[in-house]
């Protein structure tokens, strides 16, 4: 059922206008309240769904013997993502009209957009706070494993005892970050052979990022010891996620941030839109948005989490 917004609920106006409200206020939240940008790849999308299929790594090159050598080269997996639509309304009686109200209507679109991008936000850190189940949101993905697993898969015959684990339990500390970093450095492509990766991203909740700073970012980090050098110093930038907290305050998340921002896709299927119309039955004016958007990852191996309990 609608509920109207009645004119007691507005004792002050605001003369903006919707466009501008559109162009400014979004412009603003986007740039300085976003961290899309940070984690993903934004592609503009003109369909239903988008389809991303994948091809396997080329096996080394043998030497020459006179005759070329076929090289194998196996299928990956296939994903696709499938944007969701979004969508809303205002509704204001008529004596607003009248009563010469109209610039506070202008005034509540902006929290229409706040709303729109605040919706926004949420699926994409959702994608990092989710990251340890393997039910998504917008994908399909056909290895059917979550994003941070100890149990991925390959279609070659490769044993994958090592390097093809990015899940992991321990909290954070000097030495969880020093090991992971190791252990991002041999993972593994579908063949079995070691991937080229630069784990320089620390991507933490709010509760921990002042402790992911000392680790990251100071001479000695948490060690005590006089004269003890710290290795991670100037290794990671720290991305501090205070969505996250809403989640854990304790998982935490180590990454290559140019292979995420590669694999980990959002799709702008319809950005924020508004219409204004009146009801010829009710004499209501209404303010609608719509928007359409979906996201998710196409590749492990850009990023390891620690589910801490």
């Amino acid at each position: 059922m609608a509920h109207p917004i009645l004119a007691s609920q507005f004792p002050k106006v605001f003369d903006k206008r919707i466009r501008e409200i559109q162009e400014n206020v979004w412009e603003d939240l986007t740039k300085t309240e976003s961290h899309i940008a940070d984690l993903y790849r934004v592609i503009k999308s003109d369909s239903n769904v988008e389809e991303f299929a994948s091809v396997g790594a080329v096996p080394d090159i043998p030497e020459f013997n006179g005759v070329l050598q076929s090289l194998p080269v196996f299928p990956g997996f296939y994903n696709k993502i499938e944007p969701k639509e979004f969508g809303g309304k205002l509704i204001y009686e008529r004596k607003f009209l009248d009563d010469k109200k109209f610039p506070v209507m202008m005034a509540d679109a902006e929290g229409l957009f706040t709303s729109a991008h605040r919706v926004r936000e949420k699926h994409a850190v959702k994608g990092l706070a989710y990251a340890f189940s393997s039910a998504y949101d917008f994908l399909t993905s056909e290895e059917g494993v979550a994003w941070c697993s100890t149990a991925h898969l390959t279609k070659s015959q490769v044993s994958t005892t090592t390097g093809f684990s990015n899940a992991g339990t321990s909290a954070l500390s000097k030495t969880s970050v020093a090991a992971q970093w190791l252990l991002m450095r041999r993972f593994k492509n579908d063949i079995g052979e070691r991937i080229s990766i630069n784990p320089d991203l620390l991507i933490v909740p709010d509760s921990l990022g002042d402790k992911a700073e000392e680790i990251v970012g100071t001479p000695s980090g948490l060690y005590s010891a006089e004269g003890t050098i710290n290795m991670q110093k100037g290794r990671f930038k720290v991305l501090r996620i205070k969505l996250l907290d809403d989640y854990s305050t304790k998982n935490w998340f180590m990454a290559d941030s140019r292979m995420l921002k590669r694999m980990n896709i959002f799709l702008d299927r319809v950005k924020p839109e508004t219409n204004t119309w009146i009801d010829v039955n009710t004499l209501m004016t209404e303010i609608s948005i719509y928007l359409r958007f979906g996201c998710g990852p196409l590749e492990w191996r850009c990023i390891a989490g620690m589910s801490v309990t």
